[in-house]
């Protein structure tokens, strides 16, 4: 990996690590792991792998566990370090750190003790499945992983079921069946996208309805690998004549007839050229 990079400033570097396809890493990624002064991982096992794969070697560094079980007892020590002039990098188990990851209190920690914190940006599974799903990413909400008891898991997708943008959940494979059908229930018929083993050699997405997608999952063997459920928003009403001229009346109270129309028409996903004409007609009358 040609060239040598400059000695890291004292700090936490949260490095991206590739969720299937070691390549996927960026180059400044590899120079904070050949860099760094002390190493802390998710997974130790990951990223020694990873290090082995682009030729990083530790010459002699720690690699120190992070993980939800132990992030109180380490924290303190990585702190430390910081404080002590050291540069730490932290690397999630896959993907971007902090995002459903153990990184969130070590980062918000570090914030205030007002020591420096940096990110190498990288893979995530949330922009790769949104990328992939064929539904819209002006706006978008990551909900993070559904709970695992039927009752909690209504109440959970309930906060979210008029949310106006795409939603993004995390599902291990054999709840996922169970997590689709509650969707549908709760969210209605929405468009949606299975993504599973992203960026990996056996990489599925499967798109369709909710409702289709519960099917076939209730009926297919249990797949392999962590899923990533991206949902379209809220279905836009079917307008009948009568919803539509009451739309346009009450947007003209407020509103010229030319902005009314555009409200009305954003509201029903219409064209805005009828509904002019007949909010003038409705102006006449």
């Amino acid at each position: 990996m040609g060239g040598i990079s400059p000695k890291l400033t004292p700090g936490l570097y949260l490095v991206a690590t590739p969720i299937g396809t070691a390549s996927d890493i960026t180059l400044r990624a590899l120079d904070i792991l050949r860099e760094a002064d002390l190493l802390a991982a998710e997974d130790t096992r990951q990223v020694r792998k990873l290090m082995d794969i682009h030729g990083v070697a530790l010459n002699g560094r720690m690699i120190l566990p992070y993980h939800d079980h132990n992030g109180a007892l380490m924290r303190p020590r990585l702190l430390d370090a910081v404080r002590a002039g050291k540069s730490v990098a932290y690397v999630s188990d896959a993907g971007t750190p902090l995002i459903a990851d153990p990184g969130y209190q070590l980062a918000a920690e570090m914030i205030r003790a007002g020591l420096p914190i940096t990110a190498a940006p990288g893979a995530s599974a949330v922009l790769t499945a949104l990328s992939l799903a064929g539904l819209p990413t002006d706006r978008f909400l990551f909900a993070g992983f559904v709970p695992v008891k039927a009752a909690a898991r209504m109440s959970f997708l309930a906060e979210f079921s008029s949310v106006p943008a795409t939603l993004v959940f995390y599902e291990t494979p054999r709840r996922l069946a169970q997590s689709l059908r509650a969707m549908a229930e709760v969210f209605g018929d929405r468009p949606a996208a299975m993504c599973r083993e992203l960026t990996k050699k056996f990489e599925d997405v499967r798109r369709g309805s909710l409702r289709e997608l519960a099917d076939y999952y209730a009926d297919a063997p249990t797949p392999k690998g962590e899923a990533v459920l991206v949902v379209g928003g809220p279905l836009k009403p079917v307008a009948t004549a009568g919803m539509i001229d009451a739309a346009l009346l009450e947007a003209l109270k407020t509103n010229r007839v030319k902005d009314a129309a555009a409200e009305v028409a954003m509201a029903f996903d219409l064209p805005r050229k009828p509904l002019y004409q007949r909010a003038l007609e409705l102006g006449r009358k």
